[in-house]
């Protein structure tokens, strides 16, 4: 199935090479004005790759050449007690009631709508959350999503294999997810398992807090992270005050190996998806920013397979953040979705373009799903601003 991207072009091309190639590959285009006389003839002007990349409204940073027949979604769940920590995450009205998420999340991207709570799905800033972005790509695709709960504080409302992993630890007071390993295990099961049933697998993640825990991991596995969050300014300050003293504990300990590393550090979440990577057999796409890249560390530094990844552009562009430079530096292909949100004419949705939410839930991974399934950029964002809509 063929996905546009970025344009490559080596060589300037006139207008007319452009637009029969754009018109070809189905790309989003937009003429210059400066391109025609004041009587509206075009003028003859040569496009440098720079000009044609500018134009277009690119929905995914490069093509991706993935074969499959049988497409799947799976999310996995989890808690961690750093999300109760003020000012650590916003994915939540209030940093006790973070613990709920991963739960109204899965309700919401299952069933279109949130059944524990008489809440609608936006943060305290109006901002449409990237569960509803996830349910809006599983109505359109049509696809059953697979839940995985790695360590909740709250019961899964909505069926999902259970792992039996419990909420992850604060680092600073003791081993942050002790049964890590097991948990590894147990994702290697569920990868085996999900292989049967799909060639593509596209693998979420919601863990409130959970960019801490991955900027512990990376930094602990020796990659120079910088991680990102889902508020518009992120506490950067407290979340070096954790790495540091997670960091200390490991390196007093002497832990090199990486599931080590994610006992003392970490989240359940993790070891679930090295698991699930490790174990299955089609093409895997990790969807998330920098958690996905903790991931994604622990399994190079297991010896195995990277998978790929995708995110969101706003997850990439965060200043805060270093994910192009981490990604660069395992080696990991990653998809950047642009999907627009600020030509939507939705307020909420255009607070992700500031810097706000940015990812989550598994959100750019599903967009990119969507598109690999043959859905237009237009249809995707159709679907996303209905759907949001829905809820203001």
């Amino acid at each position: 199935m063929h996905s546009p991207g970025i344009l490559i072009w080596d060589k300037p091309v006139s207008f007319l090479t452009f637009l029969k190639f754009a018109i070809r590959e189905k790309y989003w285009c937009i003429p210059l004005l400066e391109d025609y006389d004041m009587s509206g003839r075009y003028v003859q002007a040569e496009w440098t790759r720079e000009d044609l990349n500018g134009i277009f409204m690119v929905f995914l940073s490069q093509t991706p050449d993935i074969h499959f027949t049988r497409p799947g979604f799976s999310l996995i769940l989890g808690n961690t007690l750093l999300s109760a920590i003020p000012g650590i995450s916003g994915a939540g009205p209030s940093p006790e009631k973070t613990f709920l998420t991963p739960v109204l999340d899965a309700e919401l991207i299952l069933t279109g709508r949130i059944t524990s709570l008489p809440v609608r799905p936006n943060t305290p800033t109006g901002c449409p959350t990237p569960a509803t972005i996830t349910r809006a790509m599983i109505d359109l695709t049509g696809l059953p999503p697979l839940f995985v709960n790695a360590g909740l504080r709250d019961p899964l409302t909505v069926s999902g294999f259970d792992t039996g992993g419990a909420v992850g630890g604060d680092p600073r007071a003791g081993d942050a997810v002790p049964g890590a390993r097991a948990l590894y295990v147990r994702g290697q099961e569920i990868g085996r398992y999900l292989s049967y049933y799909s060639d593509l697998l596209v693998l979420g993640e919601c863990v409130p807090g959970g960019t801490t825990t991955a900027l512990c991991v990376l930094r602990a596995l020796g990659y120079p992270a910088a991680v990102s969050s889902s508020f518009a300014r992120n506490p950067v300050s407290l979340k070096e005050e954790i790495c540091k003293s997670s960091r200390e504990k490991i390196a007093s300990a002497g832990v090199t190996d990486p599931l080590e590393v994610v006992r003392i550090a970490g989240d359940p979440m993790i070891p679930v998806a090295a698991g699930i990577t490790d174990t299955y057999r089609g093409t895997l796409i990790l969807a998330g920013g920098t958690q996905m890249l903790a991931v994604g560390a622990v399994i190079k530094a297991l010896n195995r397979a990277l998978p790929l990844i995708a995110t969101t552009v706003y997850v990439r562009d965060d200043s805060s953040a270093n994910v192009r430079k981490i990604a660069d530096l395992l080696g990991v292909r990653i998809y950047y979705v642009d999907p627009g949100f600020d030509t939507l004419g939705h307020e909420g949705l255009s607070r992700y373009c500031s810097g706000e939410v940015k990812e989550g839930s598994g959100a750019g991974g599903a967009m990119l799903l969507a598109r690999l399934m043959g859905h237009t950029p237009e249809k995707i964002q159709e679907t996303i601003i209905r759907t949001v809509r829905a809820y203001d």
